[in-house]
């Protein structure tokens, strides 16, 4: 196993600094191996390449956890469901993958890289397989608007109702997410932010900052109560611990509060010995959309404190500079169980605070909007 990582980690070197070009080639040639394929993805393809090797390279690197790897995978496989993937099709992308790696790492590639890749696939695809086989659930649900709150000119708060079927998810985990009036066959990802109810209902925190996405740019400006949405199988890790006696430590970052929420909203259900302690930046004041929710909280649950700041308004009246500084302020967080969810720059910050205060990383979960 040691070797096997090794060559798939070392031959993604060749390959990593030329996504698109690795993308482009990889679309191309499935599209001509399999034309009918082409109507499983949008119109527009920008971004759908970055979201496939995503994938492929968080399982890619994963190998030497094989539990990580088995659950991540399985999860992957019921996502999947959504675009009606098949395991012929695994099969007809399997050999546009290594056409591409080929392509794209030139002189660099090798027979010992190219068997890497291919029983990584294989094992890949086998696990992503299996798991769609074992789901129940339908590929996707159908989920109406119920209430649509802007903040701000780029921040949207919005609850759906999962009709015809239950959609069952673990507090802090995230959903793929189409608006199908506004964008078909386009999904991205968001968390939820609360804990599951028996009316089907799930949150969400959206922002869309200039020049963001189109679902998001859809779902804050767009967006009404009675519109339909299409939600895809939960996925994700950053959920509680429930067999932990550890305190906990929530650090979140903008519309990152969304995961963080729920789970404190989960704690308020099963929490009596655990302290909670919330530390929630943004760059102004009025990006802390949810600070008097939390605050309500706060004085309801002894067990529960919040620490809000602001990293670009000296005047705010709390703390001042980056969530990632401030966390260090406080603490040592040794003995907790660390949960981070914010952008790429806000998590890499985190984590790196953490670590230098000597935080086991089996005690810290994380969840990022971009890569970290």
């Amino acid at each position: 196993m040691d070797n096997f990582a090794r060559l798939l980690k070392e031959s993604w070197t060749l390959v990593e600094e030329d996504r698109d070009r690795l993308s482009g080639h990889f679309y191309a040639r499935l599209f001509l191996l399999d034309p009918a394929l082409r109507q499983l993805f949008p119109v527009q393809m920008s971004g759908q390449g970055d979201r496939i090797l995503e994938a492929i390279v968080t399982a890619t690197q994963t190998v030497d956890d094989p539990e990580s790897f088995d659950e991540y995978l399985r999860a992957l496989g019921r996502d999947h469901r959504k675009y009606h993937v098949d395991a012929a099709h695994y099969a007809t992308m399997g050999v546009a993958l290594l056409d591409a790696l080929r392509s794209t790492a030139g002189d660099g590639w090798n027979l010992e890289y190219d068997q890497a890749w291919r029983e990584a696939y294989q094992a890949i695809t086998a696990k992503m397989v299996a798991g769609a086989d074992a789901d129940d659930n339908p590929p996707f649900w159908h989920a109406e608007v119920l209430t649509h709150e802007r903040h701000g000119a780029d921040t949207a708060v919005l609850t759906v109702r999962a009709l015809q079927h239950p959609l069952p998810f673990r507090a802090g985990q995230y959903v793929s997410l189409e608006a199908p009036r506004h964008h078909p066959r386009v999904w991205r990802t968001y968390s939820v932010a609360n804990a599951p109810n028996d009316d089907n209902v799930l949150e969400f925190h959206v922002r869309t900052p200039e020049g963001a996405g189109w679902v998001s740019g859809a779902l804050v400006r767009r967006t009404r109560p009675g519109d339909l949405l299409r939600l895809a199988a939960p996925m994700g890790s950053m959920t509680l611990d429930t067999e932990s006696t550890r305190d906990i430590l929530c650090v979140a970052g903008g519309v990152g509060l969304a995961p963080v929420k729920a789970l404190v909203e989960e704690l308020t259900k099963v929490n009596r010995t655990r302290w909670v302690h919330v530390f929630y930046g943004a760059r102004r004041p009025e990006d802390l959309y949810a600070l008097p929710a939390l605050q309500e909280l706060v004085e309801t649950y002894p067990w529960l404190s919040v620490t809000p700041a602001c990293s670009e308004d000296p005047d705010f009246d709390g703390e001042l500079g980056d969530i990632s500084e401030v966390v260090t302020r406080y603490g040592p967080w040794t003995s907790h169980d660390c949960y981070v969810s914010g952008s790429a720059r806000m998590v890499r910050a985190t984590l790196r605070a953490l670590a230098e205060d000597e935080v086991p990383p089996q005690h810290i979960r994380y969840d990022t909007f971009g890569n970290v």
